[in-house]
């Protein structure tokens, strides 16, 4: 691989604010590399959009990933990469990481035999999700919480309201019922709640997101391809399909105070299309 090769961005993206989530703990573990983020405000929620929608969603944004020049993928949305991850792979010659439940640490962390899950109704819904109670949750139960709203509900910025943590126990108290001592927060946009979970589910209750195993398996295909960019500091390019004055005002607070965020118009993405026009 050549340094100039190296010195290529890793693209993310996600359908709002929630994919930051994901973003940070890649910073924090690849300091040195230079990242491209994409919040597809314009389309947000993904999670009551059809698997069809999302995926034509997904190749657009990773068309446009590509011709900024991604050296690596990573699909920051549950969603997204239960319906996509699959036709991204195939469309793209570069690796594609994507985001699930954490299922399998859920299993091994309970002692309750019981593991709750938070996530919008699209990923309960997938083939992916089944897959993964199948393959990992063998003895265990498992109680699917869909969430239907709570997204969008973060995605403006509410992130530690009253109202908030009142919404937020309508999904988690069913959970605590059933004895689950795990939950796990099966969207990119939950963690930036997960303060408030842990709260409502109190100190004996293992909360789980899934950030760090995904920046993990980023530096795994780097060293695997020799494209590592390993010395300076990395620089972050933010680009949203819909206003960016809700955006920027989040990054903020969740990332930098001088983070600016670019428009992205639809003519930019490859294969994009209006799929609000058929929700």
């Amino acid at each position: 691989m050549t340094q100039s090769a190296r010195e290529s961005p890793l693209g993310v993206f996600d359908s709002g604010v929630g994919g930051l989530t994901i973003l940070r703990a890649i910073r924090h573990a690849l300091p040195c590399e230079n990242l491209v983020y994409v919040a597809d405000a314009a389309y947000v929620p993904y999670g009551q959009k059809s698997p069809e929608q999302v995926r034509d969603r997904a190749m657009a944004l990773g068309g446009f990933l590509v011709q900024q020049g991604a050296k690596v993928i990573v699909v920051a949305c549950n969603t997204a990469t239960a319906a996509a991850i699959e036709a991204l792979r195939t469309r793209f010659p570069i690796p594609i990481v994507g985001v699930e439940p954490a299922i399998k640490p859920a299993v091994a962390a309970t002692r309750s035999g019981v593991v709750g899950v938070l996530a919008t109704p699209a990923t309960l819904a997938s083939a992916r999700y089944r897959s993964l109670i199948e393959r990992f949750a063998t003895g265990i139960r498992v109680v699917a919480q869909p969430c239907a709203g709570l997204a969008e509900h973060i995605e403006r910025g509410a992130l530690s309201s009253g109202h908030t943590e009142q919404l937020l126990r309508g999904f988690v108290e069913p959970l605590l019922t059933e004895r689950a001592d795990v939950i796990v927060l099966g969207c990119t946009h939950y963690p930036l709640v997960a303060h408030l979970v842990q709260r409502i589910a109190g100190p004996g209750v293992t909360v789980l997101e899934n950030g760090t195993a995904v920046a993990r398996e980023v530096a795994k295909q780097l060293t695997l391809r020799d494209s590592a960019r390993s010395d300076g500091t990395g620089s972050e390019i933010f680009w949203s399909s819909g206003p960016t004055r809700q955006i920027e005002a989040l990054l903020g607070e969740l990332w930098a105070s001088h983070a600016r965020v670019r428009t992205l118009q639809e003519s930019q993405t490859p294969a994009g299309r209006d799929l609000n026009a058929t929700s």
